[in-house]
């Protein structure tokens, strides 16, 4: 730990590639990396050297970085000069990992609009949801996605103009729509990207998270903030493995046995397992990997035994999901027999890394290390980060806070904690890392971001080492593997069930997912409804991972509490034990 934070001072010292400096942003103190690049075009930019190395390996599908770079080109000029898409204005992206959600996104911030990650499972209601609320002028669609727009999309464009490019389809399109094969022609792209005017703090990106209030909030992310974790995932990487490099020069720290060095590859290979309409995949895994010029590989859907044959082909060197998928790749049957020492770092975010499977992904691997994050889509990615041997000695925390973020504990009353052993308190962040806002909800930024400080709705413990452990949540909601899903929103769908009275979701443990979403049910006097038929009226109105898998239906009114809420802890320490019996 000694080497870890004299590392940590050496790394942040004045004059270095992380120095740091005060400066005041929308009013909000903070600090800043000196020597950040302004915008993620200008970090785009950086990649022009790089371009006969590979970029996105999809399957058996691999572009390089130069012809990536001429459908960003192509892209971008059709963006602006046919669509008229400019600064300020935002472009939808609707698909599953395909190479061209990268491409549509480096297109997009380039010219200074936002891209819209919508989120793939969402039915057509939620996407006409998020389309109405975002108002993008162009929308990026796969053949899936496009089956769920096209029937709003007359309306939509009733209040102004909505333009639909489909990706990989054959299907019959509506009118003033365009298939991707036919407008985006890198042979004819221009040699320069189109002129932007970006400044640091405009929207790069809208992430849609789930409400609280039953409908999914837009998280405005800038260009700073984007830039600044990038920095952060860089900074916290060099900082792990310099520090564990001098502790076992100073006979402090047992080597780990290696395969022999020329198992690496030259270029870092990155696999993005989970959908990149996420900070995960898109903040945390796709923009470092393009920083450092290295190889992002992606799959048509998870499945364990491809992704091992995938790491086995392309020599990945880093694995980040949720924590699921760690678990099931170290246990699958061909863990063994395939080759997969040149993983370096496994591991991800979304969800903790039970400790068990910390010690289990430190022993699989021939020459890496367990690593996790801990972060939200209103931080723009990691608040910290825990690797290698801290994250062994440390398998409760998710690390220390990343230098540019202030943190703080606060109790119910809103007043600050004092870290210690045993004092709890809410996790707030300040910094560069914190969203702008809520898009069109300003009294929604007004609750959870006060006086730049970002209300997490996690309940932590501040270690004697500034490590950081989440031993809570504050927010009702379930986390599925890795996906939020707010109980009040999957309680509003219920209740337009007329034969529901009341209605309590809360999450039910789960040994793949973590946790699985569950309701308790009471009916109105007179009705009837069973699981299958509720699962089925909620499947036409939420996303699939939302639906509840347990649901137990009681003779009698739900607990409440003196303030009249319903008390769930109650009903889980009832309820989810009869799983079993």
């Amino acid at each position: 730990m000694q080497h870890y934070l004299s590392t940590w001072n050496e790394m942040a010292a004045a004059g270095g590639q992380f120095e740091m400096t005060d400066i005041t942003v929308r009013g909000i103190p903070m600090r800043v990396f000196k020597n950040a690049p302004p915008t993620m075009r200008a970090f785009w930019e950086l990649t022009a050297g790089y371009a006969d190395r590979d970029y996105i390996v999809y399957e058996d599908e691999r572009y390089t970085y130069g012809e990536v770079a001429a459908q960003v080109r192509a892209l971008a000029h059709l963006l602006r000069d046919t669509h008229g898409v400019g600064l300020g204005d935002r472009v939808a992206i609707a698909m599953r990992n395909y190479p061209e959600w990268i491409i549509t996104y480096w297109a997009t911030v380039s010219i200074g609009a936002a891209v819209v990650g919508m989120n793939a499972w969402w039915t057509t209601e939620e996407m006409e949801y998020g389309l109405s609320d975002s108002r993008p002028k162009v929308i990026v669609a796969d053949d899936e996605r496009v089956e769920r727009v096209l029937p709003v999309l007359e309306g939509l464009r009733s209040a102004g103009p909505m333009h639909l490019i489909a990706v990989r389809t054959d299907r019959q399109l509506v009118d003033d729509c365009s298939r991707w094969s036919d407008v985006v022609n890198a042979g004819n792209a221009p040699e320069s990207l189109p002129a932007a005017d970006i400044d640091p703090d405009d929207d790069a990106c809208i992430f849609y998270t789930s409400g609280t209030t039953g409908f999914p909030k837009g998280a405005q992310l800038t260009h700073r903030g984007s830039v600044h974790n990038v920095m952060n995932l860089v900074f916290m990487s060099l900082t792990a493995a310099t520090a564990e490099g001098k502790a076992v020069a100073a006979g402090d720290l047992v080597a780990k046995q290696t395969a022999a060095d020329d198992a690496a590859p030259a270029q870092p290979v990155y696999m993005a397992p989970t959908p990149l309409f996420h900070v995960t995949a898109n903040n945390c895994l796709l923009q470092p990997c393009t920083l450092v010029g290295g190889r992002i590989v992606l799959t048509y859907k998870w499945d364990p035994g491809r992704a091992l044959e995938l790491i086995e082909r392309e020599r990945v060197t880093n694995f980040s999901g949720v924590p699921t998928m760690s678990r099931e790749l170290i246990s699958h049957p061909d863990w063994e027999r395939r080759d997969t020492s040149s993983i370096q770092g496994m591991g991800g975010g979304g969800a903790a890394l039970q400790p068990d499977l910390v010690e289990k992904i430190d022993k699989s691997l021939s020459r890496g290390a367990p690593s996790t994050g801990y972060g939200l889509t209103e931080t723009h990615g990691i608040v910290t980060a825990n690797a290698s041997k801290f994250f062994v000695e440390k398998p409760t925390s998710c690390g220390r806070a990343v230098p540019v973020c202030d943190v703080k504990l606060i109790d119910d009353e809103g007043n600050d904690v004092t870290p210690g052993p045993e004092a709890r308190g809410e996790l707030c962040v300040r910094g560069p890392i914190v969203v702008k806002g809520y898009l069109n909800r300003q009294e929604a930024t007004a609750d959870a971001i006060v006086n730049g400080w970002f209300r997490t709705g996690d309940i932590a413990v501040i270690d004697e080492d500034g490590f950081i452990h989440i031993v809570d949540r504050a927010k009702d909601m379930v986390l599925r593997g890795g996906e939020n899903v707010y109980s009040a929103e999957v309680e509003s769908a219920i209740y337009n069930h007329p034969a529901v009275a009341e209605a309590a979701v809360f999450g039910v443990p789960d040994d793949r997912l973590g946790e699985e979403v569950g309701v308790a049910i009471h009916l109105r006097a007179g009705e009837t409804l069973d699981a299958a038929a509720l699962q089925e009226f909620l499947a036409a109105s939420i996303a699939k991972h939302k639906v509840p898998r347990y649901l137990w239906f009681l003779d009698e009114p739900l607990p409440r509490n003196a303030n009249g809420k319903f008390v769930k802890r109650e009903l889980k320490e009832r309820l989810i034990p009869t799983l079993s019996s």
